[in-house]
């Protein structure tokens, strides 16, 4: 398989040697393992499963019983590696680390003990349980209720969209505990797929197979240290979530565009046309022209996204969105660009370019959709440089982005 990366981005002050020594150990991996996803669209679950088993056995889920906090640049750039070899590769690790990365900020001692060795060596597969189907980014709106009982909760109501439902071991829920109106009432739970009252409600089958389902929680019981966190803390424990991986949905982006964008070269280098080549095209050299620049621009949005959060500048949310609208939208031009290319033959049914295509369109949805990261950009510009701007010159004020 090719390099998945760009060797002149990994070469940026963005990255340092580990990271570059990280990307050279994912390719190897994504080699190594391509048996693992070759049949994903006949069974995805059970792909699913052994992805996760084999990427926590080589330690790709060990950041967890760490005590510091994971570097989103390895975890972008295994999103980006992995999405470069196959989509449900790339959905096995992502959801697995999203799911149990907010244990070691806010779970009790206890908890870690109890749920984070599993979820690290992944013998025990992990789900997060927000969107319900009348409240998907509206996260202040969700309705499924828990109401408090002498000796704990019980759950009632449904969530929906809950990637890895049907095979997750552990959920972490938000649920409505009524502390306060709207956010200020959603607490999160910590919810064993064991639990009695908690069902698959339904399969769900989308435009690229995976592990998808909605569920149904009926007079769930639930002990009182089911708790993640504190009750009350489920909206800032799950938008801290969001906040951080929607950065890494735009790495993943960046590993189907760049899949694209070499499927694309070779056919046009290959394919013979008018006494010349595809490529000898000026109107095809200029959509190659036009997917490069929007692959760079990605992958630089992306690579600060991630350092201004390794870095713990105060802002990194506002680049995280940047960064994931900006690459989503760019890589389903480029991957659209790459299907024109390569012409009927781009639309079999399991080529690169076909399986590309359907794989690359939930991105623009996950973790926030397009319009809801342009409504976070929006609110998050900075009107203080206006006022700078309204200054004499020489009155220039340094403003400290910590």
């Amino acid at each position: 398989m090719a390099f998945p990366f760009d060797d002149e981005i990994l070469a940026l002050p963005f990255y340092e040697d580990r990271h570059r020594t990280l990307a050279e150990e994912i390719t190897a991996w994504t080699a190594e393992h391509a048996g693992l996803w070759a049949d994903a669209e006949a069974d995805p679950e059970k792909t699913e499963l052994g992805i996760i088993r084999a990427l926590g056995e080589d330690g790709w889920f060990a950041y967890l019983n760490e005590s510091e906090a994971p570097d989103f640049r390895s975890l972008c750039l295994r999103r980006e590696g992995l999405a470069y070899a196959d989509d449900l590769a790339d959905y096995a690790f992502s959801i697995q680390a999203l799911a149990a990365t907010p244990l070691p900020r806010h779970a009790s001692a206890a908890q870690r003990e109890r749920h984070l060795p599993g979820l690290a060596n992944a013998s025990q597969v992990a789900a997060f349980a927000l969107s319900e189907e009348q409240a998907g980014s509206d996260v202040a709106a969700l309705q499924l209720r828990a109401d408090r009982v002498d000796d704990g909760y019980v759950l009632n109501g449904r969530k929906a969209w809950v990637a890895n439902g049907g095979i997750a071991d552990l959920y972490t829920v938000i649920a409505r505990t009524g502390e306060g109106p709207g956010a200020l009432g959603l607490s999160a739970f910590l919810v064993p797929a064991t639990t009695p009252g908690l069902r698959i409600h339904d399969r769900i089958r989308t435009i690229a197979p995976r592990a998808f389902a909605h569920l149904s929680f009926e007079n769930c019981r639930l002990p009182a240290d089911s708790v993640l966190g504190r009750p009350g803390h489920g909206f800032v424990i799950a938008m801290e979530v969001l906040d951080r991986f929607r950065m890494t949905v735009g790495a993943a982006a960046l590993g189907f565009a760049r899949r694209a964008m070499d499927e694309a070269l070779a056919r046009a280098a290959r394919r013979p046309i008018y006494d010349g080549r595809l490529i000898d095209l000026p109107t095809v050299r200029a959509t190659l022209a036009d997917m490069d620049v929007k692959l760079n621009a990605a992958a630089l949005l992306v690579a600060r996204a991630a350092w201004e959060l390794d870095n713990g500048r105060r802002r990194f949310t506002r680049h995280s969105s940047i960064a994931k609208l900006y690459a989503t939208e760019s890589a389903q031009e480029i991957v659209d660009a790459a299907v024109q290319i390569h012409g009927a033959a781009g639309l079999v049914a399991d080529a690169p370019t076909e399986r590309l295509y359907r794989q690359v369109r939930s991105l623009r949805v996950y973790e926030g959709t397009s319009e809801i990261q342009r409504t976070v950009i929006a609110q998050s510009l900075d009107l203080t440089r206006v006022d700078r701007q309204d200054r004499a010159p020489g009155t220039y004020r340094h403003v400290s982005r910590k």
